[in-house]
């Protein structure tokens, strides 16, 4: 799975051709959970609360190249990484 993002010990991911609707994964901790792109809901799992705001703020601030990067991911391309949360 390609790491798009790193921060604060939160690992941000996607994998290629994965299943709908339009999510990434977010790995803190030994948790994972991932979000979809837009809504920021959690789809799936659990991370901690404080972990959970932080990838919020970062999706809030890099929304634009997370969508890029899903339409890439479903189409089999390189995967573009995006500044961490600093």
């Amino acid at each position: 799975m390609p790491e798009i993002s790193r921060f604060y010990g939160i690992i941000i991911c996607m994998y290629w051709n994965d299943h709908a609707p339009p999510h990434f994964h977010a790995k803190y901790n030994g948790e994972e959970v991932l979000l979809l792109i837009d809504t920021w809901e959690i789809y799936s799992g659990y991370i901690p609360k404080r972990a959970l705001k932080l990838v919020i703020e970062w999706a809030e601030l890099h929304k634009d190249e997370i969508v890029k990067d899903w339409e890439d991911a479903t189409n089999g391309k390189q995967l573009t990484k995006i500044e961490p949360l600093n």
